[in-house]
């Protein structure tokens, strides 16, 4: 949610960053709702003084035994006025939450302009990319070869974008999403929580996928939501809080089941683990003091860095530019990791600093020492990492010519020991 007054101070500013998101000018109709909102708020106070007043000469009048029935009348016509200001005040509102609900967060200056993931700006590189002197599998022919990997049951249990892992490559899964918790929690201080996957709609709606997102995400009949990354529950953590300045940072990580309908990728990575109805994720979320995100980002992104540097997988940063990037971000690093059989990188882990945006949704504060006023939080989240898809990453990249999987030693001791998969 974007701050009112600064759309009122700054009308063209908000115009700007609309544009470098790719979206039409709003400013001048937040203008017009905003000013017909505080009218209709200013003439129901009006009546309602006007309407007090007279309520106390009709008394008077009585008391003295005089005519009153031109006051009575007035009184009367005034409580119509009132209650249509009202009603006028409430429409306006509506609207212009509405329109409010429905913008994105505006980018960061040092954020790249541009239309779609080509305009994306690699930032560095990682890691050398394996050599093979045979033609390299994909994930979905190594994984089926070894008998762990079955697509065909997911489909009859399920339907598409589903998959049953078995044996070693479902304790490889458990074995990532443990390895990369102790590294969050141990190396970078993070609190580990079990959350709920089903959430209500204040919830998603407060971190931004609620109203404009709702086709992207599984709904129960019960009218809880599956949540489609631990970002939601875990920022939650701080909805509707006054937090004390000497609390701030938060940060949480959680090892969670993700859901989501890919409403909006039909046609793309229908082959294999990359794009999944359900799939696991260890998620990082912060509650950062607004002059510290900045760092706390950095420091974020370096976590989720650091577990493919353990296992030993090439990598690269990127900053994504305004048309790319989430709604709800004001900046975000991708994390993007080498697939040999794709010959490209792919997203492994997103790291976005959020400002005040999702706080505002929230209303997620602080109260700065000594202070009697309260300022709201800022907010990130990040992968940390993307389960399936680091083991994707695992099988790729450590594949050998006679089809076995050589493990990176970080995660053998999380797999009793075993460092090949054959």
């Amino acid at each position: 949610m974007l701050d009112l007054r600064w759309i009122r101070e700054s009308p063209e500013a908000l115009d700007r960053a609309l544009e470098r998101r790719g979206e039409p000018p709003a400013a001048a109709q937040v203008g017009v709702l905003d000013a017909e909102r505080r009218a209709c708020q200013t003439r129901f106070q009006e009546c309602r003084q006007r309407r007090n007043v007279l309520s106390r000469e009709i008394g008077k009048a009585k008391a003295a035994g005089e005519p009153a029935d031109e006051l009575i009348a007035e009184v009367s016509r005034l409580k119509d006025e009132e209650r249509d200001a009202e009603e006028a005040e409430r429409k306006a509102a509506t609207e212009l939450d509405t329109l409010l609900e429905g913008m994105p967060n505006p980018p960061g200056e040092d954020v790249p302009d541009g239309a779609d993931e080509t305009d994306n700006v690699e930032l560095s590189r990682t890691g050398a990319l394996p050599e093979f002197d045979f033609e390299p599998k994909d994930h979905v022919e190594l994984g089926e070869a070894l008998g762990l990997m079955d697509f065909e049951r997911a489909a009859f249990l399920s339907g598409a974008r589903f998959v049953v892992l078995r044996g070693a490559l479902a304790r490889l899964e458990r074995a990532l999403a443990q390895f990369m918790l102790d590294v969050h929690t141990e190396e970078f201080g993070y609190e580990e929580v079990s959350p709920p996957t089903l959430v209500r709609s204040p919830a998603l709606f407060g971190t931004g996928q609620l109203p404009k997102f709702e086709q992207d995400l599984f709904r129960t009949d019960t009218g809880h939501w599956l949540i489609p990354t631990a970002e939601v529950p875990l920022t939650n953590m701080a909805g509707g809080r006054i937090l004390a300045e000497e609390e701030l940072p938060l940060r949480f990580t959680a090892f969670t089941p993700c859901y989501r309908s890919e409403a909006g990728s039909a046609g793309r990575d229908t082959r294999g683990m990359i794009r999944q109805h359900q799939f696991q994720k260890v998620e990082l979320v912060s509650v950062a003091h607004p002059d510290a995100s900045t760092e706390e980002h950095e420091r974020m992104t370096r976590a989720a860095e650091t577990i493919l540097e353990r296992l030993e997988l090439p990598w690269r940063r990127v900053i994504l530019c305004t048309g790319d990037m989430g709604a709800a971000a004001r900046k975000t690093y991708d994390l993007e990791v080498w697939l040999p059989a794709q010959d490209a990188y792919r997203e492994i882990s997103s790291c976005s600093n959020c400002g005040d945006y999702q706080a505002r949704r929230m209303n997620a504060r602080f109260r700065p020492a000594g202070s009697k006023a309260t300022r709201f939080v800022h907010t990130l989240n990040g992968s940390g990492l993307a389960v399936g898809r680091a083991l994707i990453a695992l099988l790729e990249n450590g594949q050998q010519g006679d089809g076995s999987i050589v493990l990176p030693p970080a995660i053998r001791p999380y797999m009793g020991g075993c460092g090949r998969l054959e």
